[in-house]
């Protein structure tokens, strides 16, 4: 039987090359990011309007949280993740923006801190950061890259590999499909997950609930990155 062979012969160098540039994608991060103290990670779609209930649901979130201490970390991009930098800004807190470079993409959104934005190539590295310094995660209604990152975190959790963290859906109506579905087929049908994976999680729509549930969460843990 022939092998397979990799059609590009300069494979190995380009790789080479290649690794130094996550490398510094990896350092940057870690050198700027620790600066800016105890965060919360906000996620959500770059395709949510500002006349969405959502939008405005986002900014007042994260207005709040600003006004407890925490900057505000999110994409960078439109949409939620505008919100959530607008928020920041309104609650005078720290906005940064780890934004991903994309084919016809546009630059950071208006409401990042200018000395926070990060351009990321690799989304890997660019997820680390997003949650390495963040002390919760807040999910609202988005696609496919949104979850993503809610099935990372959980697992991260669900492994021990980070600390136990407030994780925070907003929108009962848009999520209540997805949690019956992990209800009913992956835990009691196929046996899955295990039942108290189903508590790693807070379902809300209220932003003063967001904020209470974090405030309980940090009564009895320390602020302190993860995967330390």
């Amino acid at each position: 039987m022939k092998q397979k062979k990799w059609s590009n012969k300069n494979h190995h160098a380009d790789s080479s090359w290649r690794m130094f540039k996550i490398m510094a994608e990896f350092a940057d991060g870690f050198d700027r990011m620790e600066q800016f103290g105890p965060c919360i990670s906000i996620f959500g779609s770059a395709r949510t309007k500002p006349d969405n209930p959502y939008y405005k649901l986002t900014e007042k979130i994260a207005e709040k949280l600003a006004k407890e201490g925490y900057g505000v970390i999110t994409g960078g991009g439109p949409g939620v993740m505008e919100a959530g930098n607008k928020g920041a800004k309104k609650g005078k807190g720290k906005s940064v923006g780890l934004h991903i470079i994309l084919p016809h993409e546009e630059g950071a959104n208006q409401y990042v801190d200018h000395n926070k934005i990060f351009m990321f190539r690799y989304f890997f590295a660019r997820k680390v950061m997003f949650i390495k310094y963040a002390q919760a995660f807040i999910y609202i209604p988005g696609g496919f890259g949104t979850m993503d990152e809610l099935f990372e975190v959980l697992t991260l959790v669900q492994t021990k590999k980070i600390q136990p963290v407030p994780i925070v859906l907003i929108g009962k109506s848009y999520w209540s499909g997805l949690l019956d579905w992990i209800k009913t087929t992956m835990l009691e049908k196929e046996h899955n997950i295990n039942p108290a994976d189903l508590n790693l999680f807070h379902v809300t729509d209220d932003p003063e609930e967001v904020v209470k549930i974090i405030k309980s969460h940090y009564k009895k843990a320390d602020l302190k990155p993860n995967f330390e």
